[in-house]
């Protein structure tokens, strides 16, 4: 294994010569085989070879050399390997315990020779494994070239083919940012609004994960659907809301006036202006309240938009209490200066405990002049 990872094919010679166990494995069940495969030395791999390694022999995680080969890019090695593998057992379908295949790595990895090889060897190897297909593994690794050829030679088998939880490779081209990818998959008739499991398109998929690049793009070029729900009947613009990436839900906001959509419920009854508020993300708010979001609806827990402001429960019901036995505000001009003053103060000191324990664990723009906060602050901090 020494004399592998280093090169040096003399030792190499002279150890098996004199009796060393060619298929001898280590803790992780990596053999020479395993290691001249990574180092792409081809003198020690024919030496192994010569000696009958096993060229099928798995690791810990089911890997053979092959799949080593194909990660590392090294095609010379894997063309003698895949050889050695027909020959072998030529029914053997080279999959490790994930059920993934040297041509999903290969297709991750970017080494588009590996993959001519596979893909030649068994081009149908990927049904057999993994349904995160070779595709999946190219797009959301940005990896075009492997891409292009795995959709020329496989085609709508794979354009449209779904993983475990349902998701298309262009779902996994959303989820990357991946421009490129979106586009090649269009081309060859991939579905823009299919959804996995969980009830979500490739929109959905970029909206919650905050990739405006590919927002952007299945909006305005593919076209895309904004009033697939999910199946907690929520929207894209909610799932943009709920992780607080303000520029996807102001980029899908800019491309619809639908009242229905921009109050829509989803299964907690919570409209995307209740869950941007909840988030402090005041420009989405504004661009809500502009275009008629209803500020009365109550979610199931009862709380309007106002109140879902609130940092936890209990700091709603108190405000709900105390807005209830307000009495309206009197005329403008019965405010006396001193009353002005009071009141603009003691808005910057809601502000403030608003946004100081926003659930998702970002920061708000009013805490870091929480300090010069006056009216009742001290009452909030402590």
């Amino acid at each position: 294994m020494l004399a592998i990872m280093n090169g040096h094919v003399d030792c190499v010679h002279l150890l098996l010569e004199k009796g060393s166990t060619v298929d001898a494995a280590d803790r992780r069940g990596r053999t020479a085989l395993h290691r001249g495969a990574v180092t792409g030395c081809e003198d020690c791999l024919a030496a192994l070879l010569d000696h009958d390694a096993f060229v099928l022999c798995r690791d810990f995680k089911g890997r053979t050399p092959i799949h080593f080969a194909s990660v590392c890019g090294h095609s010379e090695i894997l063309r003698t390997l895949l050889q050695a593998a027909l020959s072998t057992d030529p029914l053997d379908s080279v999959v490790d315990y994930s059920g993934y295949s040297p041509m999903h790595w290969a297709s991750y990895s970017g080494h588009e020779d590996c993959l001519e090889l596979l893909l030649e060897h068994n081009p149908f190897a990927y049904i057999e494994g993994n349904p995160f297909t070779p595709l999946h593994c190219a797009v959301i690794n940005n990896q075009d070239g492997t891409a292009e050829m795995l959709v020329e030679a496989l085609g709508a088998k794979i354009v449209n083919s779904r993983d475990a939880k349902g998701r298309t490779p262009l779902h996994a081209a959303a989820f990357a940012d991946n421009i490129h990818g979106l586009q090649l998959l269009l081309r060859h008739q991939a579905e823009v609004d299919m959804t996995d499991q969980l009830g979500r398109t490739p929109l959905m998929m970029a909206a919650e994960n905050g990739r405006t690049a590919a927002l952007e793009f299945l909006l305005y070029r593919a076209k895309a659907d904004l009033t697939v729900l999910d199946v907690n009947k929520n929207t894209a613009l909610h799932l943009a809301c709920s992780k607080g990436h303000e520029k996807c839900a102001l980029l899908i906001l800019g491309e619809t006036q639908d009242l229905g959509l921009i109050n829509a419920t989803n299964s907690a009854l919570q409209m995307p202006l209740h869950i941007a508020a909840r988030n402090g993300l005041a420009s989405v708010v504004q661009a809500l309240l502009s275009r008629g979001a209803t500020v009365l609806a109550v979610d199931e827990e009862g709380h309007t938009p106002a109140l879902a402001c609130a940092p936890n429960k209990d700091v709603a019901d108190c405000l709900a209490l105390i807005l209830s036995t307000m009495k309206p505000f009197p005329p403008k001009d019965a405010i006396s200066p001193f009353s002005f003053n009071l009141l603009k103060n003691c808005g910057i000191a809601a502000k403030t405990a608003a946004c100081s324990a926003l659930p998702n664990g970002n920061s708000c723009p009013y805490t870091k002049d929480r300090h010069n906060a006056i009216g009742l602050d001290g009452c909030y901090s402590e």
